[in-house]
């Protein structure tokens, strides 16, 4: 089917663009006849997505062209008679209906065979403020937004570098969702870089409907099943920073506050900004806590039901560890009731009011301790257990590793009160597998610099080194 085009007859051109926005079908698509320099004109907007104030003084100063100011081309025209930063001329019937329908103000003209689009878009956005979720004791108190334009300003606000580059792509054949690929040219890997342009420009969907997750699992589609994180979320502006000037790539999605890092390993996800915001003494023990308690709460109480599982096995100063009363349902069972019940307790808390919070707390509180062991479905020793896992979980900064580490603690608690010994150590292998298989987007190993190993690299992950000498460096 040939395409339609314009004509440069405005009665011919307003019925096709009426029929390709749609216009009298939404009351919020403003279409307009008016009169410009003796020739008729139609322009058309989003009602919400454009300055009004911007726009009243455009058409102001259009209306009072004289026909004689009106020159031959529409470039001409946008040359010389318009007001205004971020215009341009288009003729394309599909680059137009993208244009309006992303909130650019459109103005055709008769004798014109081309269209005026003029960038005055204002889209809703809330302040920026620190993140709920990567809240730091020191540092800055902004975070990304939903409109992208802001998020791209506040990463060029940092990087005052012209070979930062900022590169846009729209994904789904109907939400044609923006996109920005940011990276450094020179520091980011060249190959790794042309493969995402490739997978972003290939990507065949109707539309990004969960925007960062759904762009995610169209750029990682292999081994779904692996619970390990292959990205890197952070609402942190200074964060993803940091990420560029180490040459990785940040991805930017339209109507999401947050940035999406590539490639990363497991050191990058389990690092946080206050890791930088202190000295390197205090930068390296939080670090180096982090990811000791993380191995805590995997292996807490799969080694606590193991030890209960074979008394003979536990040395006199770790007897206080057995169990003070008799167990009425299997350890087994009160664990995973256990970690069932705290996910509930965590989506309640999610959607519970703010003003019945606090005695539903109290509430949960009370049913899930004490009433819990004088009714015999609990030991008192699971429950505390279960609760240090439960709050040790909060160190990491990652929910999607958080997680994984839950899921293989249960899978290492199932074949644990299976197989005993055998099913503990086999829990733990199970962990490493994970670990091993699981890839970067890059296709890396996901435990570099451990696998391969690089002394140097891991070094510096684990302990936080001066940031001043390498500045210097470069």
């Amino acid at each position: 089917m040939e395409k339609m085009a314009l004509t440069g007859v405005l009665e011919q051109d307003n019925q096709l663009l009426r029929q390709l926005l749609q216009a009298d079908k939404s009351f919020d698509m403003v279409d307009r006849a008016l009169e410009i320099g003796g020739r008729q004109a139609h322009m058309y907007f989003i009602d919400g997505l454009c300055k009004d104030e911007l726009l009243q003084k455009l058409l102001q100063y259009f209306l009072d062209l004289k026909k004689e100011d009106m020159p031959e081309k529409i470039e001409q025209l946008s040359a010389q008679c318009v007001p205004y930063i971020e215009v341009s001329t288009e003729s394309d019937p599909d680059t137009i209906l993208y244009s309006v329908l992303a909130g650019i103000f459109l103005l055709a003209i008769d004798g014109y065979d081309q269209v005026l689009l003029l960038d005055a878009r204002e889209y809703p956005a809330r302040s920026v403020s620190e993140p709920e979720k990567d809240k730091t004791l020191r540092g800055s108190r902004d975070g990304f937004v939903e409109t992208l334009i802001f998020n791209t300003a506040l990463l060029r606000r940092r990087i005052r570098d012209p070979q930062f580059h900022v590169e846009i792509h729209q994904v789904g054949k109907t939400s044609r969702t923006d996109v920005a690929l940011c990276y450094v040219e020179g520091r980011a890997d060249d190959h790794f870089l042309q493969r995402i342009r490739e997978q972003l420009d290939s990507i065949q969907v109707d539309a990004l409907t969960m925007s960062q997750e759904s762009l995610a699992e169209c750029l990682f589609t292999k081994k779904w099943y692996n619970p390990f994180p292959k990205f890197k979320h952070t609402e942190r502006p200074d964060a993803a920073t940091a990420q560029l000037l180490e040459g990785n790539l940040v991805i930017l999605v339209d109507n999401a506050p947050s940035a999406l890092i590539m490639p990363t390993t497991v050191f990058d996800v389990m690092e946080e900004a206050d890791d930088y915001y202190f000295p390197p003494i205090t930068g390296s023990y939080l670090r180096l806590s982090r990811m000791l308690i993380a191995m805590v709460t995997y292996l807490w109480t799969p080694l606590f039901l193991l030890l209960i599982q074979n008394p003979d096995r536990i040395p006199e100063w770790l007897s206080f560890i057995e169990l003070a009363e008799e167990s009425h349902v299997p350890l087994i069972l009160q664990f995973l009731i256990l970690e069932f019940a705290i996910d509930g307790l965590r989506l309640a808390a999610v959607n519970t009011p703010n003003m019945l919070s606090t005695p539903l707390s109290v509430l949960a509180g009370i049913v899930m301790g004490e009433y819990a062991v004088e009714s015999g479905w609990f030991n008192a020793e699971v429950l505390l257990y279960m609760a240090v896992v439960a709050l040790a979980s909060y160190t990491q900064p990652n929910y999607e590793m958080g997680y994984a580490l839950k899921f293989m603690r249960m899978i290492t608690l199932i074949l644990t009160a299976l197989f005993g010994g055998w099913g503990f150590t086999a829990g733990i292998l199970i962990l490493f597998a994970a670990l091993l298989l699981n890839k970067s987007v890059s296709g890396n190993s996901y435990l570099y610099p451990l696998i391969p190993f690089d002394w140097q690299v891991l070094k510096r992950l684990l302990v936080r080194r001066r940031l001043w000498p390498e500045s210097r460096e470069r």
